[in-house]
């Protein structure tokens, strides 16, 4: 019956009160007393971004519905399309007493995603020949923060598509594999499961006999044999491995070598493949990458050197651990042979980065704005530059 079921407007007026910043209420209260006026608000960054405003077009459409009212939105820039710092994204339109309250709501649902959709874009772009698979949920805090970063990644990924990179092709869980096209997420095993069978072929094989009909993709660090153990697992499925079904995931972490390497090593690997990387590095960080522990250029190639001499070429790398926009930026350079990546390292890095602002900027359709912000004002004719997308 409808009496049993809660009120929709209720619930939001009440989530929104909970969450909102108290002088915005303190503000409607006002305004109901003295008399509603019609403003518009123009929402932007203070860096440059890809526009990814969805989720928050659609929170505002469901809370004017909420509350019988409705609110004009103007997105200044396609989704997908690059927006310069300061540039309005987006200009919202409608009664001050209803949109007072959502200001603070409204701003966490565009922001991080702007900053997460330009890092997957520079991270697809980077990589072009590469495909993606975004692993942001480990790293994020809660579902609604998962469903942002998720959407971010699709809109990033689009973007760079467009431009001719293979981009992201799906995602590691069921609840947000709908940004990228698909009913489930993807993935094989984690480290857990070879620790449980006891070695990395025996987890190989568990995963065959229960998913037959799957590719499959095999973790090789754990034991700390990654061109032991993944040679071992292409003698046992020497037709996954002809076929381009087999691949392995380098995630060595950053306290160790992978097997077979050391500085030394290292060194002579890139300068068989790739000797104008390591002449071209510029800090620390990016020599770390190149030929430091862990996931770096010389361990991946290192890594094909040893799949093409025992004759298993057609076997694939999937590379993951740390790789932000940096990360594949050297990747690039230094060509390292890389079919897949999987990250959640487009999650914006400083959160601070990610606050987007609002400020009225008309009155009763009278243009009005604190000093200084003069440049949010309206100007139809001024668009971006078109990058990205």
């Amino acid at each position: 019956m409808a009496a049993d079921r809660p009120d929709t407007e209720t619930l939001l007026d009440a989530d929104v009160a909970a969450r909102t910043d108290s002088y915005f209420s303190r503000t409607r209260a006002i305004v109901a007393r003295y008399g509603d006026k019609r403003v518009t608000y123009a929402v932007f960054l203070r860096r440059p971004v890809v526009s990814a405003p969805r989720l928050m077009v659609a929170w505002l459409e469901r809370a004017a519905a909420a509350r019988a009212t409705g609110f004009t939105i103007e997105v200044t820039h396609p989704e997908g399309k690059w927006v310069g710092a300061g540039e309005p994204l987006a200009y919202i339109t409608g009664s001050l007493l209803q949109l007072a309250e959502l200001e603070t709501l409204f701003l966490q649902k565009i922001g991080p995603p702007c900053v997460a959709a330009l890092n997957a874009y520079q991270m697809c772009i980077a990589l072009p020949r590469t495909g993606f698979l975004a692993m942001e949920a480990r790293h994020c805090a809660g579902a609604e923060m998962q469903e942002m970063m998720a959407y971010a990644a699709a809109v990033g990924s689009a973007a760079a598509v467009r431009e001719g990179a293979r981009g992201f092709f799906g995602n590691a869980n069921d609840a947000t594999a709908h940004w990228f096209g698909r009913p489930h997420g993807l993935g094989t095993m984690p480290h857990a499961l070879i620790g449980y069978a006891g070695s990395t072929l025996r987890a190989a094989e568990m995963f065959h006999e229960t998913f037959p009909g799957e590719n499959l993709t095999v973790l090789v660090d754990y034991f700390g044999h990654e061109i032991t153990d993944a040679l071992a697992v292409c003698r046992r499925f020497p037709a996954l491995a002809e076929s381009g079904r087999l691949a392995f995931r380098l995630d060595t972490h950053g306290g160790r070598f992978v097997e077979g390497l050391d500085p030394g090593e290292s060194y002579a690997v890139l300068e068989r493949h790739a000797p104008g990387a390591i002449r071209r590095y510029r800090s620390e960080t990016e020599l770390r990458y190149l030929v430091g522990t862990g996931v770096s250029a010389a361990a991946i190639w290192h890594f094909r050197e040893a799949l093409d001499a025992a004759g298993f070429s057609a076997a694939r790398i999937v590379a993951s651990s740390g790789f932000s926009v940096e990360k594949c930026q050297v990747m690039a350079d230094a060509a390292a042979p890389i079919d897949f990546v999987g990250t959640g390292s487009f999650l914006p890095e400083i959160w601070s980065e990610t606050y987007a602002t609002a400020d009225i900027v008309e009155y009763d359709g009278v243009p009005m704005v604190k000093l200084g912000r003069e440049f949010l004002l309206r100007h139809p004719d001024v668009e971006g530059d078109g990058r990205p997308g």
